[in-house]
Order: structure tokens, then sequence, then C-alpha cells
């Protein structure tokens, strides 16, 4: 998982990411590619 300032460049990498929050962390999520993961906060 990487953890990124801005998650705007990392969330164009793949079709299927989604930008979640949870618990005040904001998450990038693939369910498709489970590699393409990020954190940020």
């Amino acid at each position: 998982m990487k953890i990124k300032n801005s998650l705007r460049a990392l969330k164009n990498r793949h079709r299927d990411n989604r930008v979640i929050r949870r618990r005040g962390r904001v998450y990038i999520i693939n369910k498709v590619n489970k590699r393409f993961k990020a954190r940020q906060g």
C-alpha cells in the first residue's frame, strides 16, 4: 500500500479504482486488481 499526500494521480492508474473514506482516512481500493491500494492521512 502506498501512502501519499495526493491520491488524484493514483486514482487514474486503473479504471476500477475507488476513493473510500474510512475513519478519517482516504483510501483507494480496487476489487479487481488488488495491488492498486493507497492511503492518505
